[in-house]
């Protein structure tokens, strides 16, 4: 317990954490329209990102792209500090001979991942039913887990819960190639680590997509349950297999842009604190 509550660790998760909000609150348009498409928002869901940005300015003002960005930021902060924290606390229990390979990470990123989901699904929950635009019945982020919590239980909370665990395999698939990457490259510049956060974010992204759809939609569900394998079969009968990508586009440009700039950040403030610690432990 010891090794796990260090502050390396800390120091890690509140990097992680603060380029994660730093990310999302420069991009956060691009995630907003790409949720609306993804939840089969009528007007949006034939056009291109650039198009859909634009018409939603022009009939909801500009104002409407940024509309649930608060809980949304505490959430991505909570959500971020969780998983960095749980990786690199599990990564210092591991003893001083075992190998950090591809497959080390591969397991201690499936563990933080799990933990992740099943702490903060509840946060997401919400957020999806604030950004729609339409009148919600609760205000806030606190104020929204309450009135889920009372009108549909708490296993309201915690819906679209299956895809969510299914979709570790997004943030693992992200933090073993980033990883693996990071090993073999020898440059140390805020350039290299945005590109290889975009390069692994763009690998984990295309491979788990339609998982991501599914739980779009299975969260803006207040009185359905319908299973992932149903969902996608509707996409693909409704929409064809094109149907499992609506939404991609500014998925991708979103998502990679916000992990490239998220990882960045995230390896500069953690340099940055380990360099001030190091120095302030050479005084003494």
């Amino acid at each position: 317990m010891k090794n796990l509550l260090n502050y390396k660790s800390l120091v890690h998760a509140t990097a992680g954490a603060t380029g994660s909000v730093v990310a999302l609150t420069c991009l956060y348009p691009l995630d907003n329209v790409k949720f609306r498409i993804q939840a089969n928002d009528k007007e949006l869901v034939d056009k291109s990102t650039i198009q859909a940005i634009l018409h939603v300015i022009r009939k909801e003002g500009i104002e409407s792209l940024y509309r649930g960005i608060k809980p949304v930021i505490t959430s991505a902060g909570i959500s971020n500090f969780v998983y960095f924290y749980t990786f690199h606390g599990l990564k210092s229990l591991l003893p001083k001979y075992v190998e950090i390979n591809a497959k080390t990470d591969l397991v201690i990123s499936t563990i933080a991942g799990v933990v992740n989901v099943l702490l903060t699904t509840p946060l997401w929950v919400v957020n999806s039913r604030l950004k729609l635009p339409q009148e919600v019945l609760y205000n806030g982020l606190i104020d929204g887990l309450v009135h889920v919590a009372k009108v549909e239980g708490l296993q309201g909370l915690w819906k679209g819960i299956g895809p969510s665990l299914i979709l570790v395999s997004n943030p693992v698939i992200h933090f073993t190639v980033y990883e693996s990457l990071k090993r073999k490259v020898t440059l140390n510049s805020a350039t290299a680590f945005f590109l290889l956060g975009a390069l692994s974010k763009t690998v984990a992204t295309v491979l788990t997509y339609p998982l991501q759809l599914a739980q779009t939609r299975q969260r803006l569900y207040v009185n359905k349950k319908i299973n992932t394998a149903t969902l996608l079969f509707l996409v693909v009968k409704n929409n064809g297999l094109k149907g499992l990508y609506q939404g991609l586009e500014s998925k991708m440009l979103q998502t990679v842009l916000s992990a490239a700039l998220m990882f960045m950040t995230y390896e500069k403030i953690a340099q940055t604190v380990f360099r001030l610690l190091l120095k302030d432990k050479h005084r003494k």
